[in-house]
């Protein structure tokens, strides 16, 4: 039975092998699959776009260079001296917000607050206390931290 059963895998396999190659060898040999989807047609579409855009910025950036005059005047003893220098006008940078969100800390403090107040309460098995009130607290303060971040339009 056990030869019968090996005969039968190593022709099951044998003849795998031997589809595999004729799907392979068939579909090398026929013409390449048409665009149906409209690839072709999006990704041309797609690079027109990025050209306009490019083009954009580039016109955006000859018409915003300007450059603004500081005038200094000093004075002495023996007369007055003006300065004029030229410099490019600095756009304001964007200031990345740093630091953890309030969502987070929300998150840390009623965990940890929770964990506490839940080991308390459940005097028998307090394992389980802190697990059970970490997660509530937890779910809880970043609800709340998530609220005050919203407010605050960091999200």
């Amino acid at each position: 039975m056990k030869k019968i059963l090996l005969i039968i895998t190593i022709a099951a396999v044998a003849l795998a092998a031997v589809m595999g190659t004729m799907t392979l060898s068939s579909n090398s040999k026929s013409a390449p699959n048409a665009d149906t989807v409209g690839l072709a047609q999006f990704q041309a579409w797609k690079a027109d776009q990025y050209d306009k855009m490019i083009a954009a910025n580039v016109a955006e950036e000859k018409t915003a260079v300007k450059q603004t005059v500081r005038r200094t005047t000093t004075r002495s003893s023996s007369g007055s001296m003006n300065s004029v220098s030229s410099h490019p006008a600095k756009e304001p940078e964007t200031t990345e917000k740093k630091g953890w969100s309030k969502a987070a800390k929300g998150t840390v403090i009623g965990a940890g607050a929770g964990a506490v107040l839940g080991a308390v309460i459940n005097k028998k098995n307090r394992a389980a206390g802190a697990v059970i009130g970490g997660v509530l607290g937890g779910g809880v303060g970043f609800g709340i931290g998530r609220h005050i971040d919203k407010k605050d339009g960091r999200y």
